[in-house]
């Protein structure tokens, strides 16, 4: 059964107890990434953080073509947390006819995400350098707020 609009919205905007300045500080914190799985390839990488090397490239070629390229794929490296932020900057009122198809979309991928990783990770609450705390937090959800 498909939840309602109204529920979604709600539910989201419960779960998210994030800002989108805290979220956006802490998807650019390098322990934002350390909740993936590893790769299993022996790099000590994450599924979906190949880009890590980007910041190395940004600190040694601040100006270059590299490091422009390098930013535009960063931005895409949390790309879940970077549409929650879009979603709470669009409508911070929370005003529910302010939201879009789309953000309805994404908003029930998070209700649906963060509600089964809390189920299942009590851990997220008891240590913060869990992949559970981590990873909750990557979506907005900082388990310490609750």
């Amino acid at each position: 059964m498909v939840k309602d609009d109204d529920t979604v919205i709600q539910e989201f905007n419960d779960i998210v107890n994030m800002t989108s300045s805290e979220l956006n500080d802490w998807l650019k914190e390098e322990q934002s990434e350390g909740s993936g799985w590893s790769k299993g390839d022996g790099s000590g990488e994450t599924v979906g953080h190949e880009s890590r090397g980007i910041l190395d490239v940004l600190v040694r070629e601040p100006s270059s073509a590299v490091a422009f390229a390098s930013i535009e794929a960063f931005a895409d490296h949390h790309p879940s947390g970077r549409k929650i932020i879009q979603i709470l900057d669009k409508n911070p009122n929370k005003d529910p006819d302010k939201y879009d198809e789309e953000d309805l979309q994404h908003m029930r991928k998070v209700v649906s995400y963060c509600k089964r990783h809390l189920a299942q990770e009590e851990k997220a609450k008891q240590d913060t350098d869990s992949k559970s705390y981590k990873s909750l937090k990557n979506w907005g959800h900082d388990a310490l707020k609750t």
